[in-house]
């Protein structure tokens, strides 16, 4: 102990005379040492956010869902009905994140399909599922704004009204479901480097936002942000919740390769636990990368198995749900339900379709 004790004390004293040394040389010296300390105490702070956040959501339980998207299900040449039922038996997924994509339901102006979507709630009904609704013009997939043919080339003043009379259509006819726990208002709406979408003023979310809670002021409304975006929302419209995408991985177009994000997990729980301190809000994490994201200009269909593991497979799987478990948010909603069926019975690879059970499993 003695020893131990002397150690530190010449350890003390080694750093005051580096500090010493450096502050008494020339100005920009002076400069780093500011910055240094200033970096070190910011990231500190930060640290100590996150880990309260951690810490302050230890109770709640890991409950995982996962985003279904009969579109997308049908891309991939799959029968949907199918790959929705293998996801609420065979997986035992509980939490569903659904869309009601406007141009599906009112391809034609004046008239609703709502075909899918009620068959999709009946059977979250008899399966004791809950749903997130995706309400609103930009919803989760690409091309991420889903108007229909007959609203391209009109200006915003001729199809928000349609917008909002859609958008009352699909809410007064799930309100009632026992099955709807929560509405996901847009998707990323600020997000403005991906998509293919022409308004996201803010006008235009308070006035959903308003639609929302005249129409059914019972359940909570979500808004969602991209972990790509640095802040956290403290404008209205103010959400129930904050939904939060994370993705670990993905083709970058500007440097032509894959790119890692940087970021360790305390950086998103330091995130969530500045939004709880501004807003009061929680956020969990709508969105979870566990499909891979290809080069653009490519389609998953037609890319090698060897390229796709290049940003998901088994152990980035595996990774990338204990990255978020680690994050403290909660519930967390997976990403990918549809290409792990496309991988399992297409390709026939049932790695990560089993990866996901394992999780489901250990959910229950």
């Amino acid at each position: 102990m003695p020893g131990s004790l002397e150690k530190r004390k010449h350890l003390s004293t080694s750093l005051r005379q580096v500090f010493t040394t450096y502050w008494r040389r020339k100005w920009w010296h002076k400069l780093a040492i500011i910055l240094i300390a200033s970096f070190l105490t910011l990231t500190g702070c930060m640290y100590g956010i996150a880990q309260w956040y951690v810490w302050s959501n230890r109770a709640a339980p890991y409950d995982f869902g996962a985003s279904f998207i009969a579109d997308y299900s049908k891309y991939l040449g799959l029968d949907p009905h199918a790959n929705y039922l293998g996801m609420l038996n065979d997986l035992g997924v509980r939490r569903l994140r659904l869309v009601s994509y406007w141009s599906d339901i009112e391809s034609q102006k004046g008239k609703y399909d709502f075909g899918e979507l009620d068959w999709e709630f009946r059977e979250a009904e008899a399966h004791g599922a809950k749903i997130t609704l995706a309400i609103g013009l930009r919803q989760p997939r690409w091309p991420e704004c889903h108007q229909p043919g007959w609203v391209n080339g009109e200006p915003i003043t001729v199809w928000q009204p349609q917008l909002m009379q859609f958008m009352t259509a699909v809410i007064n006819r799930y309100k009632t479901s026992p099955a709807l726990e929560s509405y996901q208002l847009e998707n990323e709406y600020y997000l403005k480097q991906f998509g293919d979408c022409t308004d996201d003023s803010t006008s235009r979310l308070i006035a959903e936002s308003n639609l929302v809670r005249l129409l059914d002021p019972f359940r909570p409304l979500i808004i969602t942000r991209s972990n790509n975006i640095i802040g956290w929302g403290i404008n209205p419209p103010i959400p129930d919740e904050y939904g939060m995408s994370i993705y670990l991985r993905v083709w970058s177009t500007p440097i032509g390769r894959y790119l890692e994000y940087p970021f360790p997990d305390w950086y998103y729980s330091f995130m969530a636990g500045m939004e709880k301190i501004s807003t009061g809000k929680d956020t969990f994490i709508h969105e979870l990368e566990t499909e891979p994201w290809v080069p653009d200009g490519q389609s998953v269909l037609t890319t090698s198995l060897a390229e796709q593991n290049m940003t998901m497979n088994v152990q980035r799987f595996n990774d990338t749900v204990a990255f978020a478990k680690r994050t403290g948010m909660k519930p967390i909603y997976l990403w990918g339900a549809e290409y792990w069926y496309y991988r399992m019975t297409v390709l026939h690879q049932p790695d990560l379709w089993n990866a996901a059970k394992q999780v489901y499993t250990e959910n229950d």
